[in-house]
């Protein structure tokens, strides 16, 4: 090999590990500066202080049904006071999804419209059901677009039937799709012991019932995060950009954990770094939950995109009912 000039230093070798962290690093800067540009939004619509309740408590099936009926009247109550206030303020999106949301025929476990709204929806029977599954949703989802997430929901009951309930899950502020929240496990460290404790009220007012938590996407990091002691039967990751751990034992858990990703899933592009940013920051997810040394098992999640797991009829949909009833699904 020929000699340098005088002067001269050679470059040092870049690693394909090093382009992605270079990459990613820019990535990350271009992400910061647009959402700092952005950064100068109207202010959130502003809604009451939602009234206090009490932890849900064990109970026969007539006591269950009655108490469950008092809170749901009590939230929908809420969501009409937030509604009035946001038509107030000239909201009129958000007045007109929390309008549909205090319909007669929704039953909600909580709701707070402060802080861009957070909500806990029960799609079913769950004073009754044996079979309930919890889905926590992912980035982009909020009061605004609850319908989206209820829709998810109802495939997912229909397909359980009546001795199955859902609980749509939206009691954390999701990142928006490419900001940097979205890149880091922020929002999910926050989340985690929310969906812990409601996880744990829920074992205590169904003890004998089978809880499965559904994380999709960065629903699925909140899910990993919170699952150390978690009282569920089974965890499944879909659409999961990973979850910052290595492998399942990093979960302590001892609940079955699942791991399923669409043929046509854009998720699979996304490099599974884990760097560290400031102090008590990291950048990416870590190991992919496909990776066979994650230690996941593996259920088909048919050819459809990011969006389509829940979609009626579809492969993914008809496995996760079976992993939430405590059957054997499909395998990849």
């Amino acid at each position: 090999m020929a000699p340098h000039p005088r002067g001269e230093r050679r470059a040092p070798a870049r690693t394909p590990g090093r382009l992605r962290r270079t990459a990613l690093a820019g990535l990350v800067s271009a992400i910061v500066a647009v959402s700092v540009v952005g950064a100068a939004r109207p202010a959130d619509v502003p809604a009451p202080v939602p009234p206090s309740v009490a932890p849900l408590t064990p109970a026969g099936p007539v006591a269950r049904a009655r108490e469950l009926t008092v809170r749901y009247e009590a939230e929908r109550l809420a969501l009409r006071d937030a509604e009035r206030a946001a038509r107030a303020h000239g909201a009129r999106h958000r007045a007109d999804a929390l309008h549909a949301m205090a319909a007669p025929d929704r039953t909600f476990l909580s709701f707070d419209g402060r802080d861009g709204g957070r909500a806990v929806e029960v799609v079913g029977d769950l004073a009754g059901a044996d079979r309930i599954a919890v889905l926590v949703p992912g980035a982009d989802t909020s009061v605004d677009s609850h319908g989206r997430l209820r829709s998810g929901a109802l495939a997912l009951q229909h397909q359980l039937g009546p001795r199955g309930a859902v609980v749509a899950w939206l009691d954390y502020r999701t990142p928006a799709t490419g900001s940097a929240a979205s890149l880091t496990p922020g929002r999910a460290d926050q989340a985690a012991p929310r969906l812990r404790a409601f996880t744990g009220e829920l074992r205590r007012f169904r003890p004998h019932a089978r809880i499965t938590l559904l994380g999709h996407s960065y629903g699925s990091v909140v899910c990993a995060l919170a699952a150390p002691g978690l009282p569920a039967d089974g965890i499944v990751l879909f659409g999961s950009p990973g979850t910052g751990l290595d492998h399942v034992s990093d979960l302590r858990t001892r609940a079955t954990v699942w791991a399923g990703r669409a043929a046509g899933d854009w998720v699979a592009d996304i490099p599974h770094a884990d760097l560290p940013l400031l102090p008590g920051s990291r950048l990416g997810f870590g190991t992919d939950p496909m990776d066979p040394a994650f230690g996941a098992r593996h259920f088909a999640a048919g050819d459809g995109g990011h969006s389509d797991y829940l979609a009626p009829g579809s492969v993914p949909l008809r496995n996760l009912a079976r992993i939430v009833d405590g059957q054997e699904p499909d395998h990849a």
